[in-house]
């Protein structure tokens, strides 16, 4: 007699139709950014949290709630996959080894054709945008779009992993090398935020938060870790597309105070640009090393899929008096996550290999 199914948990049910519903739920984050900018302009500031009659803790919303939402991610690593990727380190490697090198090849192209624009800075402020999006970790999210496109999963995890563990050396390192390309005092506010809170940051905001929920889940019992997930899981969920409309209200605020639709329309070509030349050169290393087609749809993904949610944060710390520059970063959002939809759909399309018959 077979065993009764279990149904669903509420909130397991809450997080699975919610995330069926991503798409359209980031964009209702952009609209409400768009007219109701106030509490996201309101929860873009610090504010002092009493401890006690002499003591008042700086909060800010957004850093917080990234860690909530990398911790979340952290908690939902399957560790014991890894020893999967490092018997079959090709695809982890070149992913590696791209993530590092995209940078340098795709944000001098986009300098060398900004540079011929009439902008008084040569687009240094899209560029600046741009570098801190390519130079942050590999995007979390990547790892639910592998498992759509049935990708190879261990793959995608280790490249997540290994890539924000090293982000507080090669971040900084990739920043320094490409702040020469800006001009018009966005140089100096670079490097001076990349000294100040740039390797911190990415050890502090993006590291430690990750590296606590793969902990948490190493020390749980597996029946406690699924207790645990299914309530983290929903409400990083909700803290993500709370982050996101944070985010949005700082550029789209400052945009409905003085509108700039020539930097709306250089922001998505920029973005655009950026995110085809770095998923299709995903794509090219794939073939190039003859990768089976999940972890070459893993390669791809990984290279095209950078974390705009810390990009975010670090550039309103380094260039709080810049929101506008913002707008590059919610286009490249948006873009990464059709890129990698289209993807995921291609390698759904593809035929399986026939069975031999004998």
């Amino acid at each position: 007699m077979n065993a009764p199914t279990t149904a669903p948990a509420p909130t397991d049910r809450a997080t699975a139709w919610l995330r069926r519903r991503l798409g359209r739920a980031v964009l209702l984050s952009y609209v409400c950014a768009l007219f109701m900018p106030g509490p996201g302009m309101w929860l873009r500031h610090t504010h002092a949290l009493p401890l006690g009659p002499l003591i008042h803790l700086p909060v800010s919303a957004a850093p917080c709630l990234l860690s909530l939402v990398l911790f979340s991610a952290g908690l939902q690593v399957p560790v014991r996959e890894l020893g999967d990727v490092l018997r079959r380190p090709s695809a982890l490697l070149a992913g590696l080894a791209l993530h590092l090198t995209i940078p340098l090849l795709v944000i001098p192209l986009v300098a060398f054709l900004l540079h011929r624009t009439p902008d008084t800075d040569g687009g240094s402020g899209l560029i600046t945008a741009m570098i801190l999006i390519v130079t942050m970790p590999v995007a979390a999210g990547a790892t639910v779009w592998t498992g759509k496109g049935d990708g190879d999963q261990p793959t995608m995890v280790g490249l997540v992993l290994a890539s924000t563990l090293l982000s507080p050396l090669t971040t900084p390192l990739v920043i320094q090398f490409l702040a020469p390309l800006l001009s018009g005092g966005y140089a100096d506010s670079l490097t001076t935020s990349l000294h100040t809170v740039g390797g911190g940051f990415t050890l502090a905001g993006v590291v430690l938060p990750c590296a606590a929920g793969i902990l948490v889940r190493l020390a749980l019992p597996p029946t406690w870790t699924s207790q645990a997930l299914r309530v983290v899981a929903p409400v990083a969920l909700a803290g993500s597309l709370l982050l996101t409309y944070v985010n949005a209200s700082g550029a789209l605020g400052s945009f409905i105070a003085h509108p700039r639709p020539l930097l709306i329309g250089a922001a998505l070509i920029v973005a655009a640009l950026v995110c085809l030349v770095s998923f299709a050169l995903g794509r090219g290393a794939a073939r190039l090393l003859r990768l089976e087609p999940p972890a070459a749809a893993s390669l791809t993904l990984a290279c095209g899929m950078n974390n705009s949610s810390a990009s975010a944060v670090l550039l309103t710390a380094a260039l709080p008096d810049k929101p506008h520059l913002l707008l590059p970063v919610l286009a490249y959002g948006l873009l990464q996550k059709t890129a990698a939809n289209r993807v995921v759909r291609a390698r759904a399309r593809r035929p399986a290999c026939p069975s031999p018959t004998g």
